[in-house]
C-alpha cells in the first residue's frame, strides 16, 4: 500500500510540476509584468481605480522611469500622435518617474479614467486619461504631439494627492 501512495504522489508531484511549466510557458506577459512590478519603485495609488486603469498607468509609469517610448506608445489607443507625444513624456517625465509616484484616479473607471500623476522627486503633475480602446484592451489617450502641451501642469488638479477627494461615480465624500 505505501507503494502506491507514494507512486500516487510522485504522480502528482510530477504533474504539478509538468502544469506549472506549462502555464509559465503560456504567461509570458505576467512574467513581464512581474519583472517590471520588482524592478521599479511602488506606485502610490489615491481614488478607485479599476484593474485595466490601474495596470495601464503602472504601465505607463514604468515604460516613462525606463525612457521606453516604444513601450509607451504601444499603450496608446489611437496610433495618430502616440510616438511623439510618447517621446514628449519621456523627455519630460522620465527621470521625475525613477522616484516616488502617486497616481490619483478619478471617478468611476469602467471604461474611461482621468488620472492624475504626481512626481515626488521634480513636484510635476501630469494629467494623463487611461481608456478602453477599440480592441477592447485598457490604453492611454497619447493625442499631445505638441511638448509645451505634453509637459503642462493641469489646471484643475489639486496640489496634492487626494486633496479634492478623488471619488466614484454615485459616492459622495465622506459618506
Amino acid at each position: 500500500m505505501a507503494r502506491k501512495t507514494r507512486a500516487a504522489g510522485a504522480a502528482a508531484a510530477a504533474a504539478a510540476v509538468l502544469g506549472g511549466l506549462l502555464a509559465g510557458c503560456s504567461s509570458d506577459t505576467s512574467h513581464a509584468y512581474q519583472t517590471d512590478y520588482s524592478s521599479h519603485p511602488p506606485l502610490h495609488v489615491v481614488g478607485y481605480p479599476s484593474t485595466g486603469s490601474l495596470q495601464t498607468v503602472q504601465e505607463a509609469v514604468w515604460r516613462l522611469a525606463d525612457g521606453d517610448t516604444e513601450g509607451l506608445a504601444a499603450l496608446g489607443v489611437d496610433d495618430k500622435d502616440a510616438d511623439a507625444t510618447a517621446r514628449n513624456w519621456v523627455k519630460a517625465f522620465g527621470a521625475a518617474a525613477k522616484g516616488e509616484v502617486t497616481a490619483d484616479f478619478y471617478d468611476e473607471g469602467s471604461v474611461r479614467q482621468v488620472v492624475v500623476l504626481y512626481f515626488a522627486k521634480s513636484g510635476q503633475v501630469k494629467e494623463i486619461e487611461a481608456r478602453i480602446g477599440e480592441d477592447d484592451a485598457w490604453g492611454l489617450t497619447l493625442a499631445e504631439a505638441d511638448p509645451a502641451e505634453a509637459s503642462a501642469k493641469p489646471g484643475w488638479a489639486p496640489a496634492k494627492p487626494g486633496a479634492t477627494g478623488s471619488r466614484t461615480s454615485g459616492a459622495q465624500p465622506g459618506g
